[in-house]
């Protein structure tokens, strides 16, 4: 019932699953992520015991192929099941039971595995790998290499029940995370849990996290230019206010001193919700003199 890959950036060390079924909150049950020790998912009649009991075994010093055999011994309904594991040295283990529905299947690739079960038809698998390989020259974060990978997978006839839930989990290497801001939190961690296309909806969030960061950025704003050029280039992709509330006033206005410009943007947005503006009166680092 789901299609799904593990992947591992042998460059980062980054650690990633994305899935997507016709079932609701799909990210409740299949992936499991921790920097630095794996990534599983667990799915067809999932149990999703593999996942915490396959993170704790790769973390006591079994590799992808000797923590999936033990949690398979353990299981004596494991013909129903599915799973992959990449450890974090990049190798791959993965199982698909004889008695989990068809179309189903699996591809591995260094430092992937691309799974499916319950399939439209077969090919699956084979169009996850292949455009994850692809996607290896284009220098795209790993986040982004694996919705691709997701697009593949629906592009190639995905679930023959359609799509409802989509999950795509990355993890960063442990001891790699910087300083940690508002702006620039560790990993990925989205799940769209009942729509019509969760694919496109998944790609909006990510697109809006990028936004966001990116205008939040002191390489941006820093420069009035450059702010103003890729405001207008990420506005269209942000989907609510946040972004250009903030833009007007810490940007436009308290950064480069452009009132009139930060006004109209500011002007619609509180005619839609006055309580921007009782947000703003309140923001501590607004001078008391400001225009605004």
């Amino acid at each position: 019932m789901t299609y799904s890959i593990v992947a591992f950036d042998e460059e980062t060390r980054e650690l990633g699953v994305g899935v997507q079924t016709h079932r609701p909150a799909v990210g409740s049950i299949v992936p499991w992520v921790e920097g630095g020790v794996g990534a599983v998912a667990t799915q067809a009649s999932a149990n999703a015991r593999y996942g915490s009991q396959a993170l704790e075994l790769l973390k006591k010093g079994l590799d992808a192929e000797h923590a999936l055999a033990a949690v398979l011994a353990g299981d004596d309904d494991r013909e129903l099941r599915q799973v992959a594991i990449v450890d974090s040295r990049g190798m791959v283990a993965a199982f698909t039971g004889s008695m989990a529905l068809e179309a189903k299947g699996s591809v591995q690739g260094k430092g992937f595995s691309c799974q499916a079960n319950m399939m439209l038809g077969s090919g699956v698998p084979e169009a996850m790998a292949s455009a994850f390989d692809a996607s290896f020259v284009s220098g795209e974060s790993l986040d982004r290499r694996i919705l691709g990978a997701l697009d593949a997978a629906q592009a190639a006839g995905g679930d023959v029940r359609g799509m409802q839930s989509v999950a795509l989990q990355v993890r960063p290497a442990e001891g790699s995370v910087g300083p940690v801001t508002r702006l620039t939190l560790p990993g990925t961690d989205f799940r769209v849990d009942h729509a019509a296309d969760p694919l496109r909806e998944l790609r909006s969030l990510m697109d809006n996290r990028d936004a966001e960061q990116l205008m939040g950025s002191d390489d941006v704003t820093d420069s009035l230019e450059r702010a103003r050029r890729e405001f207008s280039r990420a506005k269209s992709m942000v989907l609510h206010d946040e972004m250009a509330f903030w833009y007007a006033v810490r940007t436009l206005s308290m950064k480069h001193q452009q009132h009139d410009e930060a006004i109209a943007l500011l002007v619609p947005i509180m005619e839609k919700n006055p309580n921007w503006a009782v947000l703003m009166q309140r923001l501590p680092e607004l001078p008391q003199d400001s225009p605004l």
